[in-house]
Protein backbone atom coordinates (compact mmCIF):
# COMPACT_ATOMS: atom_id res chain seq x y z
CA UNK A 1 0.00 0.00 0.00
CA UNK A 2 1.28 3.39 -1.12
CA UNK A 3 0.84 6.35 1.60
CA UNK A 4 0.03 9.48 0.11
CA UNK A 5 2.31 12.10 1.21
CA UNK A 6 1.41 15.68 1.36
CA UNK A 7 3.78 17.74 -0.69
CA UNK A 8 4.79 21.35 0.61
CA UNK A 9 5.47 22.36 4.01
CA UNK A 10 2.44 21.82 6.45
CA UNK A 11 1.77 22.03 10.25
CA UNK A 12 0.97 18.49 10.66
CA UNK A 13 4.08 17.31 9.02
CA UNK A 14 5.79 19.11 11.50
CA UNK A 15 4.11 17.58 14.41
CA UNK A 16 4.70 14.13 13.29
CA UNK A 17 8.25 14.66 13.93
CA UNK A 18 8.14 17.45 16.89
CA UNK A 19 4.93 16.94 18.84
CA UNK A 20 3.75 20.16 20.19
CA UNK A 21 3.64 19.21 23.80
CA UNK A 22 7.74 18.75 23.82
CA UNK A 23 9.89 21.44 24.86
CA UNK A 24 12.04 22.82 22.16
CA UNK A 25 15.69 23.41 22.54
CA UNK A 26 18.30 26.12 20.85
CA UNK A 27 21.77 24.47 19.88
CA UNK A 28 23.46 27.32 17.77
CA UNK A 29 25.11 29.85 18.93
CA UNK A 30 24.59 31.92 15.93
CA UNK A 31 22.53 32.16 12.49
CA UNK A 32 23.96 30.44 9.37
CA UNK A 33 23.19 32.10 6.21
CA UNK A 34 21.86 30.23 3.63
CA UNK A 35 22.30 32.06 -0.04
CA UNK A 36 20.28 31.58 -3.07
CA UNK A 37 21.91 29.48 -5.96
CA UNK A 38 21.25 30.24 -9.08
CA UNK A 39 22.42 27.84 -12.43
CA UNK A 40 24.23 25.80 -10.25
CA UNK A 41 26.09 28.94 -8.51
CA UNK A 42 25.65 30.36 -5.48
CA UNK A 43 24.74 33.80 -5.37
CA UNK A 44 25.21 36.81 -3.42
CA UNK A 45 21.68 37.02 -2.26
CA UNK A 46 20.64 35.52 1.29
CA UNK A 47 17.58 33.31 0.98
CA UNK A 48 17.27 32.81 4.59
CA UNK A 49 18.56 32.23 7.67
CA UNK A 50 19.26 28.70 9.77
CA UNK A 51 19.95 27.18 13.06
CA UNK A 52 20.23 24.00 15.19
CA UNK A 53 17.15 23.16 17.47
CA UNK A 54 16.96 19.27 19.27
CA UNK A 55 13.75 18.52 21.45
CA UNK A 56 12.92 15.09 23.23
CA UNK A 57 13.50 11.76 21.70
CA UNK A 58 14.65 13.91 18.20
CA UNK A 59 17.83 14.41 16.45
CA UNK A 60 18.89 17.86 15.97
CA UNK A 61 17.19 19.30 13.39
CA UNK A 62 18.15 22.41 11.77
CA UNK A 63 15.29 25.42 11.40
CA UNK A 64 14.85 28.27 8.42
CA UNK A 65 13.42 31.63 8.94
CA UNK A 66 13.05 33.77 6.22
CA UNK A 67 13.84 36.76 7.46
CA UNK A 68 16.42 37.51 10.55
CA UNK A 69 15.78 36.25 13.50
CA UNK A 70 17.40 37.32 17.44
CA UNK A 71 18.81 33.88 18.51
CA UNK A 72 18.73 32.69 22.18
CA UNK A 73 21.22 31.43 24.21
CA UNK A 74 22.76 28.07 23.21
CA UNK A 75 20.31 25.15 25.39
CA UNK A 76 17.45 28.05 26.01
CA UNK A 77 14.25 26.67 25.09
CA UNK A 78 12.43 28.52 22.51
CA UNK A 79 8.96 28.82 21.20
CA UNK A 80 8.71 28.43 17.26
CA UNK A 81 5.78 30.62 15.62
CA UNK A 82 4.44 28.26 12.97
CA UNK A 83 6.69 25.28 12.49
CA UNK A 84 6.37 23.99 9.56
CA UNK A 85 7.95 20.51 8.18
CA UNK A 86 8.56 19.21 4.22
CA UNK A 87 9.27 15.55 3.33
CA UNK A 88 11.48 15.40 0.22
CA UNK A 89 12.59 11.66 -0.40
CA UNK A 90 14.20 10.56 2.89
CA UNK A 91 15.07 14.24 4.39
CA UNK A 92 12.84 16.54 6.34
CA UNK A 93 12.88 19.93 6.12
CA UNK A 94 11.84 22.63 8.99
CA UNK A 95 11.17 26.23 8.52
CA UNK A 96 9.03 28.86 10.97
CA UNK A 97 8.44 32.70 10.96
CA UNK A 98 9.85 33.68 14.14
CA UNK A 99 11.25 32.25 17.34
CA UNK A 100 11.12 33.24 21.23
CA UNK A 101 12.60 32.29 24.31
CA UNK A 102 10.77 30.77 27.29
CA UNK A 103 11.04 32.03 30.50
Amino acid sequence: MKIKRISGYSKDVAKMYVPNDEPIYCVSSQLNEQVKWQDGKPTDEIAGYQAWFVAQDTEPFKIKFSKQVKLPAMFTQVKLDDLEACEVGNQVYFRAKDIEAMK
